[in-house]
């Protein structure tokens, strides 16, 4: 029994202690830092930064984010989630651009943030420094040329970001999207609430062919454009820039108000595989019409999607009364009130009816019908 009580957190290897860590938020792995030195090292450890979520710290700004950078993140940061940092311009000072973020992040998301110009642009902002540290390295510059079996440690790769988030970021314009067009490694896009976004900048940034190859956002795979509705912004309808023709898009989400412009495009997507809509009213009508032409498209997913009643034939009664009538009226009166609670809901469900007139379209393609409405008429 002396032996256990003299047992402390000494004895306890340090995987364990990586592992117990691992359970804390990021304010808290940084005040179990300060304990003592031991602690201090394995907070450092790359594998507790992983996966950031900042989204939670209250009150976080971008010069905590400077220090997290310069003391913890470092190459094992693979994603990173942001909430309301770079708002002010003191803060803006210190990160002004996404390239002082590690080369091993994949994963950005951005959560109300506010942005400076050139945040998405792969160069850093140049300074007097700067330009003096540039003058000096044209020396080494001038050896690598001499020596081209030299490996080129120091030459930046580019942002290595594939996946970008932006949910409720209002300062994001066409000359950030445009500024995206260099990373090469892009091939995940979601706009939500991107209000200054407009038709026009998506058209100059769609992947299409140039004179050098090519041109645009060339290895995006995934777009996403959503817009659920907020005051004091007027609608950009950006989903038509999809009518350029965005080469290489595989997947695409519309939702909120873009739905109705970006159905209206998506058929000149001819590479568009998978199709989600989401937070939207629709009627079978208007799907139809926009699925004829993607003969390619192999999954269609609903979520969250308000269907309009479909509007049927009308029938008249008191018309065409005579003795066949009365004959067989008595004897389908049991058929008809049997199938009464049949035949009702097929008429005003559109579902079924979609089912059908989207299985002789697209017949490879699979339905999915996520937390779906049907829109009731008062009258």
């Amino acid at each position: 029994m002396d032996e256990f009580k003299s047992c402390h957190l000494d004895y306890v290897p340090e995987n364990i202690l990586i592992d117990v860590l691992s359970f804390l938020s990021v304010r808290e792995l940084v005040r179990a830092g300060r304990v003592c030195k031991r602690w201090k090292r394995l907070v450092k450890d790359q594998r507790l930064w992983r996966f950031v979520d900042l989204t939670a710290w209250k009150g976080v700004t971008s010069r905590i984010l400077w220090v997290l950078l310069r003391q913890y993140l470092g190459c094992g940061l693979r994603c990173l989630w942001l909430r309301g940092l770079l708002l002010s311009a003191r803060d803006l000072r210190s990160l002004p651009s996404c390239q002082v973020l590690p080369p091993s992040l994949l994963v950005l998301e951005l959560r109300g943030c506010e942005l400076p110009r050139g945040f998405f642009n792969q160069a850093l902002p140049t300074s007097p420094a700067q330009e003096r540290a540039e003058a000096t390295s044209s020396v080494s510059a001038q050896q690598q040329r001499r020596d081209p079996k030299r490996k080129r440690l120091d030459s930046p790769s580019g942002i290595p970001i594939e996946t970008l988030v932006l949910n409720n970021v209002p300062s994001f314009t066409d000359q950030h999207l445009e500024s995206l067009t260099s990373w090469e490694r892009l091939s995940r896009l979601e706009l939500r609430d991107t209000f200054r976004v407009t038709a026009n900048g998506l058209r100059s940034c769609a992947a299409k062919d140039g004179t050098c190859g090519v041109e645009g956002l060339s290895r995006l795979k995934f777009l996403e454009i959503g817009i659920t509705g907020r005051q004091g912004y007027q609608l950009q309808m950006a989903s038509l820039g999809l009518g350029a023709g965005w080469l290489g898009l595989e997947e695409l989400s519309l939702g909120g108000k873009e739905v109705g412009p970006g159905l209206l495009c998506a058929s000149r997507l001819k590479d568009l595989k998978r199709l989600c809509l989401w937070a939207c009213t629709l009627s079978e009508m208007q799907i139809v019409r926009s699925c004829r032409m993607l003969r390619g498209l192999h999954q269609l997913e609903f979520l969250d999607v308000t269907f309009q009643p479909r509007q049927g034939p009308q029938v008249v009664e008191g018309e065409g009364g005579g003795e066949e009538e009365e004959q067989d009226g008595e004897e389908a009166a049991g058929e008809e009130n049997s199938n009464d609670d049949n035949k009702t809901p097929d008429m005003n469900d559109p579902i079924p009816s979609l089912r059908r007139s989207l299985a002789v379209l697209l017949p490879s393609c699979t339905l999915v019908f996520t937390n779906c409405s049907i829109q009731i008429n008062a009258d």
